[in-house]
C-alpha cells in the first residue's frame, strides 16, 4: 500500500546514433533518476529509445498516451534546428491542446546556463489526459530544465484529470492555488500497469 496514487509515466529518448548503438543513451536514465528523486508518487514507467523519425515518434507518443494510459510523457532529444530534429513537429501533430508557457519558460530558464538555449524548439502539449513535454538531450540540461518548469506540472496534471501528484518539498516544491492544496490522499493499492506492449521500431 502507498499513500500516493501511482503515476504512469512514458519516457521517450529520441536519437539516431543512440538508437543505432553508436553510444549509450543517457537521456532515459537521467529522466528516471530525476523523477525518482523528486516525486512522492510511486512510478510506473514505460520507456523507449527510438531514432529521429517523425512518424515513429508520433506512433510512440500515441501508444504511451492512449494504450499505456500514461499521465505524463517526457521526451528527450530532437528539439534543435538541425534537419533531423523533428520531436516538436511530432509532438504538435498528436496534440489536442498546446501549452506555450512551458516552452517559453524552458527557454528562458535554460538561457541562464547557455546562450544556445535560444535555438531550442521544445514544446508541451496535452493529449487526452496526458501531458507531453519535450526536454533537451543532455543529462545536465534535462535536470536544469525540469528544475525550472516542473513546479507547475502537478497542478496541470490535476486539471486534466490525472492522479494527484506532488513533489518532495526538500527537492522541489510544487505550486498550486491555495484552493487546490490538500493533504496526501488516503492509502491506495498500486494497480497493475497496463500491458501496452512495444511496437517494433
Amino acid at each position: 500500500m502507498s499513500t500516493w496514487e501511482p503515476l504512469r509515466v512514458g519516457l521517450l529518448s529520441i536519437s539516431d546514433r543512440a538508437a543505432r548503438g553508436q553510444y549509450e543513451d543517457a537521456g532515459l536514465p537521467a529522466l528516471r533518476q530525476w523523477l525518482e528523486q523528486t516525486l512522492l508518487n510511486p512510478l510506473q514507467i514505460e520507456s523507449q529509445l527510438i531514432p529521429d523519425e517523425q512518424n515513429l515518434i508520433e506512433h510512440h507518443l500515441r501508444r504511451l498516451a492512449d494504450h499505456c494510459a500514461c499521465s505524463l510523457i517526457l521526451t528527450t532529444g530532437g528539439t534543435g534546428p538541425s534537419p533531423r530534429d523533428v520531436t516538436p513537429e511530432a509532438t504538435l501533430a498528436v496534440a489536442d491542446k498546446i501549452l506555450p508557457g512551458f516552452g517559453e519558460q524552458m527557454r528562458a530558464h535554460s538561457l541562464h546556463y547557455t546562450p544556445t538555449a535560444i535555438l531550442s524548439r521544445q514544446v508541451a502539449v496535452i493529449r487526452g489526459r496526458c501531458l507531453i513535454v519535450n526536454l533537451p538531450g543532455q543529462p545536465k540540461a534535462i535536470q536544469e530544465t525540469l528544475d525550472g518548469i516542473f513546479a507547475a506540472v502537478p497542478y496541470c496534471l490535476e486539471l486534466i484529470g490525472a492522479p494527484y501528484v506532488d513533489t518532495d518539498p526538500a527537492r522541489l516544491r510544487s505550486h498550486r492555488p491555495r484552493s487546490a492544496q490538500r493533504p496526501p490522499p488516503a492509502p491506495v493499492a498500486e494497480p497493475t500497469a497496463p500491458n501496452c506492449g512495444k511496437a517494433a521500431d
